[in-house]
């Protein structure tokens, strides 16, 4: 400033106000630095001038470099004050993530002995996990079923379900009952309803089981090899070779549990078709089908009587015997006719070609029918028959010449009341008994799985992987990183001390602020500033000229 003239208007924020005001300096001249005029002479010689000049009288506050020094060091400390909160939770949330990520990379195990620390604390966390997944006891997730939730799912949505569902007599047909029922009876007919048809249909009906029990042990199998893969993978990634190993160590023996599952549902499905056992208390057997018969009417001809035989279910009807007696008068009655024709009789289990016949038609042949399932041909005409054999021409026409029968019979199309009363009793009995042998395989299939596939993995999985895979010879081959984990190591360790020098530097700032808030004399060399670490009050360039 010129002479004669002062900034005292200035300095009290008359001319132009200022938030943090002004602090008035007097800096060396050029002549002063041409003269090396030390700073601590500079210094002096700006506190007498503004302690000489009148103007500047009660302005010593804001007047000196001392005090500018002191103002700018309290903005800068309200500044790190005010910032200094959230600085520390940034710098502390950072470090304890990284320091979880270092964690997870751990340190890389010289020695054969951390090789195998480091491996059998891995296999244990698997194994531990992978119960923890069947069990339910990890993370749950609200997005869908995961672990033993969809193993139940199985059990009961999927294969419990579809057994439900099954009609075991949508695929037995009337004339397989009947067709059944004849063959069993032999030579004749029965008196009453035999067990071998009932058996036999049954066994078929059970042995459609199997390859949905079979389905069901290959649908857990599947879950536990997914649940295996969802194991412990962010771990297992920084070593793809143990990963790969222990991928096929533990599909191996998942596929053998499987086997011994397998078996034990074949044995159960065949256990049940080897032994039916008629005498279950919920088995709808003797009376019992004989009222259910009565009450859904299976008889088309009104009440039928039926009796209960220890072989089967007997049926003595009156239909029945009506019809035995009809078919003797018939028969007496044709025979007295003048025609030559001879009846067969007509029974009520009579059988057809499968293909039906046409009788012979030649010239004098006449053809009585009694019923569809019976014919015989009686020579005609004495003047058009001729043998070249030699028989009479009384012997011809008193022959009778029998169709011969054919490669394939099935049972006659009319059925009668009795047919209608067997077949409906056989179905009764075969969805009785099925419903009963269904129950137990819903019940059996799904412990069998449990036992040899899904408990066994749980209780071998460790002492397996542990026979599989810790070896020595192994170790240096199943624990070697890739190059980029052995980076991106080496950088989480470089950023983990940054921080914590970070945080270091934090905790011990606010006794380096009360240091700061401490007077602020002029020291040996009269720079005038506070004694901060690090910075130098013999530098004379920390201040500008």
């Amino acid at each position: 400033m010129d002479r004669g003239t002062d900034a005292r208007n200035f300095l009290l924020g008359n001319v132009i106000p200022l938030k943090l005001g002004y602090v008035g300096i007097v800096n060396r001249s050029q002549e002063d630095i041409n003269f090396n005029r030390s700073i601590k002479d500079a210094l002096a010689f700006e506190e007498k001038f503004f302690s000489t000049l009148p103007a500047y009288h009660g302005l010593s506050q804001c007047c000196g470099v001392p005090q500018l020094a002191k103002k700018l060091n309290m903005i800068l400390l309200k500044h790190i004050t005010d910032m200094l909160p959230g600085l520390k939770s940034r710098i502390n949330a950072q470090l304890v993530a990284v320091a979880k990520e270092h964690a997870a990379y751990g340190d890389t195990a010289e020695s054969t002995a951390g090789q195998g620390v480091k491996l059998l604390n891995i296999l244990g966390k698997y194994c531990e996990a992978f119960s923890s997944m069947v069990e339910g006891k990890n993370k749950v997730s609200t997005d869908q079923l995961s672990g033993g939730a969809r193993i139940h799912y199985i059990f009961q949505s999927i294969f419990v379900k579809s057994l439900e569902e099954i009609d075991p007599c949508k695929n037995i047909s009337d004339e397989d009952i009947r067709t059944s029922i004849q063959n069993s009876d032999g030579p004749k007919g029965a008196m009453f309803l035999p067990e071998v048809p009932f058996e036999i249909l049954v066994r078929k009906q059970i042995d459609r089981l199997l390859d949905p029990s079979l389905q069901c042990a290959k649908f857990i199998y599947d879950e536990l090899v997914k649940i295996s893969h969802g194991c412990l993978t962010s771990e297992l990634q920084k070593y793809p070779i143990l990963k790969r190993r222990m991928g096929e160590s533990v599909s191996n023996f998942l596929r053998d549990g499987l086997r011994p599952a397998e078996t034990m549902i074949t044995h159960i499905i065949e256990m049940e078709m080897d032994y039916i056992n008629t005498s279950h208390s919920s088995f709808v057997g003797g009376s019992k089908v004989v009222e259910l018969a009565k009450h859904e009417g299976l008889s088309s001809r009104g009440p039928t009587s039926l009796s209960v035989h220890k072989d089967g279910v007997g049926i003595s009807s009156e239909a029945q015997l009506k019809s035995s007696t009809e078919n003797n008068v018939q028969l007496k009655s044709e025979r007295g006719q003048k025609s030559r024709a001879v009846f067969a009789r007509d029974t009520s289990r009579g059988a057809t070609a499968e293909k039906g016949f046409q009788p012979d038609t030649d010239a004098g042949t006449s053809v009585a029918g009694g019923g569809q399932n019976g014919h015989s041909l009686v020579s005609g005409s004495l003047s058009s028959m001729s043998d070249p054999r030699g028989y009479s021409l009384n012997s011809l026409y008193s022959m009778i010449r029998l169709r011969e029968p054919p490669s394939t019979l099935k049972p006659s199309e009319n059925k009668t009341d009795r047919d209608r009363t067997e077949i409906a009793i056989v179905k009764l009995l075969v969805k009785s008994y099925y419903d009963i042998v269904r129950k137990s395989i819903e019940d059996a299939v799904p412990k069998a799985i449990m036992h040899f596939l899904v408990n066994h993995t749980k209780r071998e999985l460790h002492n397996v992987l542990i026979r599989k895979l810790y070896r020595e010879s192994l170790l240096d081959d199943m624990l070697r990183e890739t190059d980029e984990v052995l980076i991106r190591r080496q950088r989480i360790q470089e950023t983990l001390q940054v921080l914590e020098q970070a945080h270091r530097t934090l905790e011990e700032f606010p006794l380096e602020a009360e240091k700061l808030e401490r007077g602020y004399s002029l020291s040996e060399y009269g720079t005038g500033l506070p004694n901060i670490p690090g910075l130098s009050n013999r530098n004379p360039r920390g201040i500008l000229p």
